[in-house]
């Protein structure tokens, strides 16, 4: 089957950039964030490529996501995981109880929450949970006794986030409660930054001596084996996050090439994805005709107009009518007129020998010059992981070796 618009997913890029990334933050670890189905890139190609890569550590948003990724990573065979008994908590697995499980070796966590009715599905199926205040924890245990398992839960703190988490004012508190309570490996205590693209802002800075502050304290009754802060950004940006008592950190969209200059100059990741599409009608059309609904464009002069096959229904932005680009036929070409949801007209006057057919880049490179995600979202207004969430689901996906 022929499709008119097709993703390209560099792996080998994808692989270079988690190395780029673990060098970085070593000894720190680094956990692979494939969240919605890996930023809209395809979860399956990407999770056996980290794999083989070396990751370990994955994280996603939900507990369907976790199945999804559960599946990926069958067969496939992890390097192991660290320790996960506490300080001062007794022994968590005792006797007739299973020991908290892996996925041939990997960690799947869940970032984001765990609710009421998903718990016993997380229980059963070996992931890590992420514990948001004392009711949930409680929930969490009581499954895990009813289920006669250890699950391994992470501690989720607000230092600053104003999102989800336990009030970092509040968490020794709830700490102190939940390492008590039964057949919970209470591994690991994490937080999460707003603003941390901005190397210069103190609000980051307070946010990791607050949580700095709070590990300290909470070790005095347990001893967490994974200690995390560090996003995207955060890695870019302030590299004392990746380090102690941080013991790892979450890589999401640097894993894709960054996207943000920050993350290009410290990092130097390469862009994994390119966006094509077709010319579907080439036209030479006179002077005062408009183009496209609300008639947004008028020609001042003949002009050339190629019709490319894809619009915002495969992912381009309605912030790129009339002031975006495109690569046709080697050179940029401005985008003319509103973009439809399937088509977008493009000026090609001075590209020569324009017909059907013929190939166009919407992301990636083209010789020296390049449209990234990152060129789009400044157009309208977003950032990266907006503009690759929003990538069309007719899209193909195809991996590249």
């Amino acid at each position: 089957m022929v499709h008119r618009v097709v993703a390209g997913i560099d792996l080998k890029a994808l692989a270079r950039n988690y190395r780029r990334i673990a060098a970085h933050v070593r000894p720190a670890e680094v956990l692979c964030v494939l969240k919605a189905n890996a930023y809209g890139l395809g979860v399956a190609a990407s999770a056996r490529t980290l794999a083989a890569a070396g990751c370990t550590q994955f994280g996603v948003a939900s507990l369907v996501e976790a199945l999804e990724l559960k599946k990926c990573l069958k067969g496939l065979k992890g390097l192991g995981r660290c320790d996960v008994t506490g300080g001062r908590q007794p022994s968590i697995v005792g006797e007739g109880l299973s020991a908290p499980s892996t996925v041939d070796g990997f960690d799947i966590q869940i970032l984001s929450s765990a609710l009421p009715d998903e718990i016993p599905e997380m229980v059963r199926a070996g992931v890590i949970l992420p514990i948001i205040d004392l009711p949930t924890a409680r929930l969490v245990s009581a499954e895990a006794v009813r289920a006669r398992r250890t699950v391994r839960v992470h501690f989720k703190i607000d230092t600053g986030m104003g999102r989800l988490g336990i009030l970092a004012d509040k968490a020794l508190e709830v700490i102190r409660e939940v390492t008590r309570l039964p057949n919970l490996a209470c591994e690991g205590i994490f937080t999460h930054c707003p603003v941390a693209s901005d190397p210069k802002n103190p609000y980051t800075r307070r946010q990791i001596a607050r949580f700095r502050d709070l590990v300290v304290a909470a070790s005095e009754m347990h001893r967490f084996a994974k200690v995390h802060m560090a996003a995207s950004d955060a890695i870019n940006s302030f590299p004392e996050a990746a380090r102690a008592p941080f013991t790892m950190v979450r890589a999401g969209i640097d894993l894709h090439g960054g996207f943000d200059p920050n993350g290009r100059k410290t990092l130097k990741v390469e862009s994994v994805l390119t966006l094509k599409t077709r010319v579907a009608q080439v036209r030479d059309l006179p002077p005062g005709t408009t183009l496209g609904y609300g008639r947004t464009w008028c020609l001042n002069a003949p002009t050339r107009v190629a019709t490319i096959a894809a619009g915002y229904a495969d992912g381009l932005p309605l912030a790129l009518s009339n002031r975006g680009f495109v690569f046709v036929g080697g050179r940029r070409c401005p985008i003319v007129g509103r973009i439809s949801m399937d088509y977008t007209t493009v000026d090609v006057t001075d590209v020569p020998g324009v017909k059907p057919g013929d190939e166009v880049i919407l992301l990636g490179r083209c010789g020296r010059d390049e449209i990234a995600p990152d060129d789009w979202a400044a157009l309208k207004g977003t950032h990266a992981y907006d503009i690759l969430c929003s990538i069309g689901t007719r899209v193909v996906r195809v991996p590249l070796d």
